[in-house]
């Protein structure tokens, strides 16, 4: 942890477990005592030697994801982070950051310290980014209602798709194992599709346009060959799609509703995420309550459409929405080799927690430290919440 002298340790009582669920221990946490400051992100790097995690104070701190050791931390931003993303194997001591300040940054992660940087221009909030092309050397962006294009090698734009969004770009991505295929989402309630080989542009480039018919806040790529789409917007629908065949799997406008009836012990207030296994072929969606108890829910959007009741619960750790989860496990209940934990997750009470299955021989205790994030000297600002 950051700072061992002004550690606590706070004993956890165990619940019950329940033979309708997999229920999971809290087995540490980190956690900063300014409640305005809270966990925006957590990704890990490829090879799990390290973790990063945005914070609301515009900086990124570094982990250990298996013993939650504090590393080191990577400060620049001006404002808002909006995405965090270790690159790959062949650089992957190099991580992301994208910001409202207008600019894509790049740090090492082993020095901490801003190696590049990219200037979307003045007003230009950069939403989202995704590398791909040919040797992911292509980088897009979310800025505004426009996407970004810049080569990486040389910094240096080369496209700029802008008429296809009428509003903010909240996500995009690249599709693994599809070379030049981009999607995109907005507030404006499309997904595009566009294919960036070549030269980009509006008119020869867009493939698909997906009307989900509300602001889109998040969006996954899943399925075995990763044809297939998930959607969450920010009314809490889900939708599922292929993107490959142009059409809607299973849509549910009423996603919370369905997850909320089937979970009998409490009821969801937000959705978290969506989690996918490729190892069992399944889709889960990451529900929440506003005091911090999250659930994955399995989704059926075959010939039976239906949110199930959920497989795992995460209850004790998080006093506040949950922004984040990361785990290091592909299934739930299933814990992953790493000291048995499943994994981690952070939220808008400042705390980082790490989570073990309720079989588990570890102590079931938190570890609280102040130094999770240092208070600004500057005014907070009275937004509790990122656009997006």
């Amino acid at each position: 942890m950051e700072n061992a002298e002004e550690m606590e340790v706070e004993e956890e009582n165990s619940t019950p477990s329940s033979t309708a669920f997999k229920r999971f221990g809290l087995k540490n946490s980190i956690q900063t005592n300014f409640g305005d400051d809270y966990v925006f992100q957590i990704v890990p790097k490829d090879d799990w030697t390290s973790m990063a995690v945005s914070l609301s104070t515009n900086a990124v701190k570094l982990y250990s994801p298996l013993t939650g050791q504090y590393l080191g931390e990577c400060k620049g931003h001006s404002s808002t982070i909006n995405q965090i993303s270790f690159s790959g194997p062949s650089s992957p001591h190099v991580l992301y950051s994208c910001s409202s300040d207008c600019t894509l940054r790049a740090w090492d992660s082993r020095s901490f310290q801003q190696v590049s940087c990219i200037n979307a221009g003045s007003s230009q909030e950069v939403f989202s980014f995704s590398f791909g092309g040919a040797g992911d050397n292509l980088v897009a962006a979310g800025c505004k209602s426009q996407i970004l294009f810049w080569d990486w090698r040389t910094m240096k734009q080369v496209a700029c798709l802008e008429e296809s969004h009428m509003e903010d770009v909240t996500q995009v991505h690249f599709v693994p194992g599809h070379q030049g295929k981009l999607v995109s989402a907005s507030v404006d309630g499309l997904m595009c599709l566009f294919d960036t080989n070549g030269d980009i542009n509006d008119d020869d480039h867009l493939v698909s346009v997906f009307n989900v018919g509300t602001s889109i806040g998040r969006v996954g790529v899943f399925g075995d060959t990763n044809q297939k789409l998930w959607c969450l917007t920010h009314i809490e629908t889900l939708s599922v799609w292929d993107w490959n065949d142009s059409r809607t799997e299973a849509n549910f406008e009423d996603a919370r509703t369905l997850a909320s009836e089937s979970w009998t012990l409490d009821h969801v207030d937000y959705f978290v995420d969506c989690h996918y296994s490729a190892e069992e072929d399944r889709l889960w969606v990451i529900g929440g309550t506003n005091a911090g108890t999250f659930g994955y829910f399995p989704v059926k959007y075959g010939s039976t459409k239906t949110i199930g009741s959920p497989e795992a619960i995460f209850q004790g750790g998080h006093t506040g929405i949950v922004r984040s989860v990361l785990p290091m496990s592909s299934i739930p209940g299933r814990t992953s080799k790493s000291h048995g934990i499943f994994g981690w997750t952070g939220g808008e009470d400042g705390r980082l927690c790490s989570w073990l299955s309720d079989d588990s021989t570890d102590a079931n205790c938190s570890w609280i430290s102040s130094t999770l994030v240092e208070k600004s000297p500057k005014a907070r600002r009275k937004s509790r919440h990122s656009p997006y």
